[in-house]
């Protein structure tokens, strides 16, 4: 980098003191950012939590820093990054607006296939934002061609340039160490999931799916790696577990990236049977550490796992999602295809890479094409 670059980013997701892994791909981006030379500052929501009192308390909060920073250093930017396009573009506009500042966005998914599907006035902001935006990135293909034709976003102004992986964080470890470290059980074959514990990512799909394996191979153990945004969802999850007579499902708190990537070498398989996926990181960080991946055939997650990179299942369908773990468990061609795949698919998605590749599009004429 030529010149040290002034960027602020906006986030309504960024990992905070109690909740690490919120939004952790934003914070990975940052950090590779400044490795590289570019001055960041974060103004960002740190608190997962979606009950009422606490998203008017966070987004408040979140609004009056990033005034705040407006009133004392908003002339000092050179770019504003937005990531998600609604709520957080319409903070960002005000520092176009007002200092002319280089406005990029990241459309990570949910906000545009699910929040600005919610009403019309949530529609008509984040097509503003869009059109507003010097540059809009989005982190998979089929959310670069939803943005196109449904917000008709020239593609001049629009590229597909997933958040990336850290090679030097995910990476294979070996399993029976990786099971030893994370406290899993002699003899027994671990189906991992890591996310965050909601209804969209396909949960009681995996529990039920879990449930016919069990039957079939007694030795199966399914871990589920993450916080749940609501605690409803949780004692649901909790219900369906013991409805079945599951024994062997285990809830495991959030924990940092290095020890995720221990997980991921502990797994047979990893699973992620999202209802929606912008791209699905995840899925890339599980193939950087040798395991399988079985996800939903879902947005960015479907071009992520096609050409047997991947075994993709129906969303919202546990008879799919069975058969698609199963095969990645018992068939050993599909599994030393799947791992040799899935590695080459994560080198392709090296964070360091595609940093470089967000920096271009920072400069005043930046342009990244798809």
């Amino acid at each position: 980098m030529d010149k040290q670059i002034r960027v602020l980013v906006l986030s309504n997701m960024y990992p905070g003191k109690d909740s690490k892994t919120f939004g952790i791909f934003v914070k990975n981006q940052v950090e590779a950012l400044r490795a590289k030379g570019a001055e960041v500052d974060v103004v960002a929501v740190q608190n997962p939590s979606m009950s009422k009192p606490d998203v008017m308390k966070k987004y408040a909060k979140w609004a009056a820093q990033t005034l705040a920073s407006f009133l004392t250093k908003g002339r000092q930017y050179d770019v504003v990054h937005a990531h998600y396009v609604f709520p957080t573009g319409m903070l960002a506009l005000l520092f176009k607006k007002v200092f002319k500042t280089r406005l990029i966005v990241t459309a990570h998914g949910g906000d545009i296939n699910r929040m600005a599907k919610k009403n019309q006035r949530i529609r008509r902001w984040t097509e503003t934002i869009l059109h507003e935006a010097d540059h809009v990135i989005t982190v998979g293909t089929e959310l670069y061609d939803e943005v196109q034709r449904e917000f008709h976003v020239p593609k001049d102004r629009l590229s597909v340039i997933n958040m990336g992986v850290n090679l030097e964080v995910f990476q294979p470890h070996d399993k029976t160490e990786a099971r030893k470290v994370v406290g899993i059980k002699e003899g027994m074959r671990p189906i991992v999931f890591v996310g965050n514990i909601i209804k969209e990512k396909g949960i009681l799909e995996l529990v039920d799916a879990f449930a016919a394996l069990k039957k079939l191979d007694p030795s199966l153990a399914l871990y589920l790696v993450g916080n749940p945004k609501l605690a409803s969802f949780l004692e649901e999850v909790k219900e369906r577990i013991a409805r079945l007579g599951l024994e062997d499902v285990h809830l495991q708190p959030a924990v940092p990236q290095q020890e995720v990537a221990i997980w991921m070498s502990a797994a047979e398989v990893f699973v992620l049977p999202s209802h929606m996926e912008g791209f699905g990181l995840v899925a890339v960080e599980a193939m950087a550490c040798g395991t399988p991946v079985v996800g939903a055939g879902v947005g960015g997650l479907k071009t992520l796992l096609r050409d047997g990179h991947g075994i993709i299942v129906e969303p919202e369908n546990a008879a799919s999602l069975a058969e698609g773990i199963g095969q990645a468990l018992y068939d050993e061609g599909v599994r030393e295809r799947l791992i040799e795949a899935g590695r080459r698919r994560a080198v392709e998605n090296d964070q360091e890479r595609l940093t470089e590749k967000v920096i271009e599009i920072y400069a005043p004429n930046g342009e990244e094409q798809k």
